[in-house]
């Protein structure tokens, strides 16, 4: 498991909202716990990776436009077997993301208010949706936004989940990294567990120790409702 302690003065990104034009990156606020450090360079990263695809001119023919992207992106992500995994992720943060003739892409950041000393969980879903070039070619490349969770550029393929589908293996502890390629859209869900700093607050109820074979089934099981709800059609 994670402990914050672990994270503590190592999270230090220079105003990620401000590189991204046009981009809304979730918690932008201080003080902000360990977790949102990471959300926040996950939908930075993301953001920026994806967008600078494109800056090597034509690549591929353009991809089928399957889904559609929304500004608030937490409309859609309920995160309905998570919640029922971990517990409550009412707390939603959306971010806007940007819009590009070239790429759409907006994400949304679910957690729960526990006490610092008890630890803390979230949740975090992007769409990527590439109007351009076929993301097919970068997708299972170690990209600075899989290198967060994946050390050695390994994955799991996750079967009948869109065109392809990839999970982090099991040597990443708590933390869960999937992403689904499916026409010219990318999904990704990262789901992180950190352990508290200190003794735990007996009057909060413990923090979840999933397993990561449920986690994985609870990841999968969202990530076909957000693309079912995001389906052109």
């Amino acid at each position: 498991m994670i402990t914050e302690p672990e994270l503590d003065g190592e999270w230090e990104p220079a105003g990620p909202a401000e590189v991204v034009q046009d981009a809304v990156v979730p918690g932008a606020r201080a003080p902000r716990r360990p977790w949102q450090w990471v959300a926040a360079a996950v939908v930075a990263t993301s953001a920026l990776w994806a967008g600078g695809l494109y800056a090597f001119g034509d690549r591929t023919a353009e991809p089928e436009i399957r889904y559609r992207v929304t500004d608030d992106l937490c409309g859609q992500f309920k995160a309905t077997a998570l919640e029922g995994l971990l517990g409550d992720l009412s707390n939603a943060e959306p971010g806007a993301g940007i819009r590009h003739p070239a790429l759409d892409w907006a994400s949304c950041t679910r957690n729960s208010d526990r006490p610092a000393s008890s630890g803390s969980f979230y949740t975090t879903a992007g769409i990527e949706l590439h109007k351009k070039a076929d993301p097919a070619a970068e997708f299972a490349l170690d990209t600075p936004l899989s290198r967060l969770f994946v050390h050695d550029g390994a994955w799991e393929s996750v079967p009948g989940l869109g065109e392809e589908a990839l999970v982090t293996p099991p040597e990443n502890g708590d933390s869960l990294h999937l992403q689904v390629r499916d026409g010219g859209a990318v999904f990704t869900i990262v789901v992180a567990i950190y352990g508290g700093s200190g003794e735990s607050d007996p009057r909060v109820d413990p923090l979840p120790d999933p397993s990561r074979e449920d986690l994985v089934a609870a990841a999968v099981e969202d990530a076909r409702a957000l693309m079912a709800a995001l389906r052109k059609g």
